[in-house]
């Protein structure tokens, strides 16, 4: 599919199927973050991936609270996405220009994995709503480190419709300077 498809029909899966995902297909989806750039080549992540039915059931429930992520109980896999130290260029940068560049990054790697994840027939869902402590001590991610995003990853339910996306008018969001 070219680029522009999968960015008009990457969506938000919000009704998964329950049957697993191959480790082949995750695999890429990692392989696709790991090739996303970051700010002085400093890659400040590290991904878990869960797909383990016990332990994607505990995450299922570490990512709901308050009315949020309900669908995540069908979800079979999840991947959580760690920061990690940046190089210190990007960490000298960062206070320079007082930029998180490392977590820029954790962002445009997380899109990469996503649209990796669709291109294969995949859906995903980025979570930012979850039970931090909870969830490293479950995954056995240190202490110290900072769980920033956890995506859902599965095949979209047969019933999950593709949703028309609303999007702010180009004219609020971009500017030409001719």
């Amino acid at each position: 599919m070219d680029f522009f498809t999968l960015s008009e029909t990457r969506q938000s899966c919000r009704n998964y199927d329950t049957r697993p995902v191959e480790l082949e297909k995750l695999a890429r989806c990692i392989q696709a973050a790991r090739l996303a750039p970051s700010a002085c080549n400093s890659q400040p992540w590290h991904f878990t991936v869960v797909t383990r039915p016990d332990l994607a059931k505990q995450v299922a429930k570490l990512v709901q609270g308050a009315g949020f992520n309900r669908f995540a109980e069908r979800c079979p896999a999840f991947i959580a996405v760690t920061e990690e130290a940046a190089n210190l260029s990007a960490r000298l940068g960062g206070l320079v220009k007082r930029q998180e560049y490392a977590q820029i990054d954790i962002g445009l790697a997380t899109a990469h994995l996503c649209f990796a994840a669709a291109e294969q027939g995949l859906s995903t869902c980025i979570m930012g709503w979850f039970q931090e402590k909870a969830i490293k001590k479950l995954l056995g991610i240190p202490a110290n480190k900072r769980l920033r995003l956890v995506v859902a990853v599965g095949y979209a339910a047969p019933d999950d419709p593709l949703r028309p996306k609303t999007r702010k008018p180009i004219e609020q969001i971009a500017t030409y300077l001719k």
